[in-house]
Parts: structure tokens; sequence; C-alpha cells
């Protein structure tokens, strides 16, 4: 498999064995189309950068209390932080596509109480939520659709 376009850790993916690489391809080894390729393809690394900083900034200005100051974003596949949400009748809700690739991260809360911050982005939405060890006890905080027109 050739390295990844965006720099994500392909060596730790859990579809590597299958997959030929977005180098390769040109995109999103599942076949849907990856912003974060488009972004580096259409604008370069100094466009993708950009794109970045304004996504942290999104983040750091949504003012959830026990989130850090957001400092970076990493390449992450779907299925790797597509954590079943808790839904008031009980039903649990996945909200991304296991295939497609988003910028996030995570990251501990100021808080204490061995809490984590997850955070997704997308061009159209940014998601936050917090979660226990291991991605247990998942709690969404934030699903925020946002302006296509951002990246």
């Amino acid at each position: 498999m050739s390295p990844s376009i965006c720099g994500a850790d392909c060596a730790s993916c859990e579809v590597r064995e299958r997959c030929e690489g977005c180098s390769e391809i040109g995109g999103c080894p599942s076949g849907t189309t990856c912003f974060i390729a488009e972004s580096l393809r259409k604008d370069k690394e100094e466009g993708f950068q950009s794109l970045k900083r304004a996504l942290i900034a999104e983040f750091n200005s949504l003012g959830i209390p026990g989130l850090p100051q957001v400092e970076d974003l990493n390449a992450l596949l779907g299925s790797y932080v597509n954590l079943a949400y808790p839904l008031p009748s009980g039903e649990r809700v996945q909200l991304l596509d296991d295939h497609a690739v988003y910028l996030g991260n995570q990251l501990e809360s100021i808080l204490g109480g061995g809490r984590c911050y997850g955070i997704i982005a997308a061009p159209e939405f940014l998601l936050v939520c917090t979660y226990a060890e291991n991605g247990s006890d998942p709690e969404l905080v934030l699903y925020k659709k946002r302006s296509m027109g951002l990246l």
C-alpha cells in the first residue's frame, strides 16, 4: 500500500489489508470523495493547513466547558471514530460514515473525571462528544451543521 495523501497513519488502519491506498487511486479508498485529498489536490499543502486552522478555530470558538484548546487535527477513518450514541428512547445511533475520512482528535477533558473529548470535522458538520476509556459510555455534546463554503 502506498502512503496516504493526507498523512494518515495507514499502518494502523483496520482496512489496510484490502486498501489500495489513497495516493494510488487519488482519494478515499472506499470510493467516496475524500475532502482532505480534494483540498490537498486543489489547494496544495498550504491550503490544506489553512483549512485545518479554520476548523481548529471553529472548534475553539464553541465555548464547550471542559474542552481544552484544540491545537491539531488528524485524518481519521470513520469506522475508527463512529461511536454509537444513546438517544432518550434508549436506541443507539451512529452518525458517521464508516468509510469516510474525517479530521479529528482526542483531547482529555480539563474537568478531569477520566473522560475524553472526541472532535470530528467534515465539510458538512462539526461533532463533539465525550467518552470514557476505549470509547465506552459515549455522549454526544454537539453536532453542528456548517457552511460548505468554508472549505
